[in-house]
């Protein structure tokens, strides 16, 4: 699925990594006619690029591989579609030595492709790891393909209850327990900040209680923002900014694909995991600009915004997390365009209330290649979002540091005593890369994951 295969008694072809340096010295032990055939062909090392070198009768025997560095998850992401398709395997001894746990990660994340539409033109080409590496980079290719997938389908497909299917499928593989509320159940449960942005659609809000692992464990609790669609409400965004809506559910989907991480790792944690499932839609009973909502905590809030619905359905989540005392509590969410102003696409911004947690993500991130970037949660801004008649609203009219109030938004829900982390992520690749296609995709999955095995594992 991910082009990995075990590597045992299989015949593949070697793919011999070099870079401008140690090209000549590579290609001479090679011998035949390596040194003229990569000159031939103008080949030099340049990352990203390859030669392959024919045999006496012209099938291939090798490939030379342009790397950066040692460490670039991504120096063979381009190669599973480019290549002929087949068996390889790296090299060993030769060329410039990859990290094979890297390596193979980055392979399969360029051999993934969304076909539940349209059918890829070709198989993917395979790369043959030993087992040690198939074992580890399985899952968590799993939970990128997981996150891609979700993302990417569009939004017909991907309603709030399609969502919380997805949760309930998760709980049947993992013997988990799953319970949703849906429509006005949400009302009668005391979750009215959910239903509130989620009632102007023909199909319910909805929230989905995934809990696994065993009582005496520390408890983790996972939130994850599920806006199916985003129209921006009665505040109606732009047809520019509404195109690519159908992802502001990936938050939701890095929490799913966290929690399947968590359980096929079998971590010794007891699990919560809360899918706040809405439509951000238009119609005579949407949410209203100007209107007061008690939350599930009890805090008034003031709508200011109806596109500032995401921090709403996470605010009743999160209270209801941290009703059960949990050791640690993460949310993840496509929330802001401030942070994508601040950091860009490809970085996430991370928030924190522990200094020794949020460090440790960061850590992580630069570890295992899944970047994140730390933005304070700088309390004189809570200013920004007062209100004349509610406790706060929950946007306001500064456009500045648009991340961090919405970060200061959620705090207000998480009392001090709960060790907790919030994401926002972007959740989307803007264009085609090696092993990052255009599309939904996972940032900062496997840091968190890298956190969460080394505190529980």
């Amino acid at each position: 699925m991910h082009g990995l295969i075990s590597s045992g008694g299989r015949q593949a072809v070697e793919l011999i990594t070099v870079n401008a340096v140690s090209l000549e010295k590579t290609a001479r032990r090679v011998g035949g006619n390596a040194r003229d055939w990569v000159a031939a062909n103008g080949f030099c090392g340049d990352p990203g690029t390859f030669c392959a070198l024919p045999d006496a009768k012209g099938q291939c025997r090798a490939v030379f591989v342009g790397v950066a560095n040692d460490d670039d998850v991504y120096a063979l992401s381009n190669l599973p579609y480019n290549l002929a398709a087949g068996d390889y395997r790296l090299a060993t001894g030769i060329g410039v030595a990859l990290d094979p746990l890297r390596a193979a990660l980055g392979w399969g994340m360029g051999a993934y492709r969304f076909a539940r539409y349209r059918k890829s033109m070709r198989d993917a080409a395979n790369l043959a790891v030993d087992a040690g590496t198939l074992r580890a980079v399985s899952p968590l290719l799993d939970g990128i393909a997981c996150v891609r997938d979700l993302v990417n389908t569009p939004t017909q497909d991907m309603g709030p209850a399609q969502l919380t299917q997805d949760v309930a499928a998760l709980a049947r593989r993992h013997r988990a327990k799953f319970r949703e509320w849906a429509g006005p159940a949400l009302l009668k449960a005391n979750f009215p900040t959910i239903h509130a942005v989620g009632r102007g659609s023909h199909r319910p809000p909805r929230l989905a209680e995934l809990t696994w692992g065993r009582a005496n464990d520390p408890h983790l609790v996972l939130v994850g923002k599920g806006v199916c669609f985003d129209t921006g409400g009665l505040d109606l965004k732009t047809a520019d900014g509404m195109r690519w809506m159908k992802k502001d559910m990936g938050g939701a989907a890095h929490a799913i694909a966290l929690a399947g991480l968590v359980m096929q790792a079998k971590l010794p944690v007891r699990l919560t995991l809360l899918i706040p499932a809405v439509e951000n839609a238009v119609a005579g009973n949407a949410m209203r600009p100007g209107e007061v909502i008690t939350t599930r905590a009890g805090h008034t809030v003031e709508v200011d915004n109806t596109d500032a619905e995401g921090r709403l359905i996470l605010c009743d989540a999160l209270a209801y997390g941290a009703e059960q005392k949990p050791a640690l509590m993460i949310d993840f969410a496509t929330l802001t365009g401030a942070a994508r102003v601040a950091l860009g696409p490809d970085l996430p911004a991370l928030f924190g209330n522990r200094d020794a947690s949020a460090d440790e993500v960061v850590a992580a991130g630069h570890a295992v290649a899944d970047p994140l970037w730390r933005l304070p949660l700088w309390r004189p801004y809570r200013k920004m979002l007062d209100s004349h008649l509610a406790d706060f609203a929950n946007a306001g009219p500064s456009r500045h540091a648009g991340a961090i109030t919405a970060a200061l938004y959620l705090e207000r829900f998480v009392p001090d005593d709960i060790d907790w982390l919030h994401l926002d992520t972007y959740a989307w690749n803007d264009s085609d890369r090696p092993g990052r296609p255009r599309g939904g995709e996972a940032m900062g999955l496997r840091a968190v994951f890298a956190v969460l095995q080394q505190r529980f594992g």
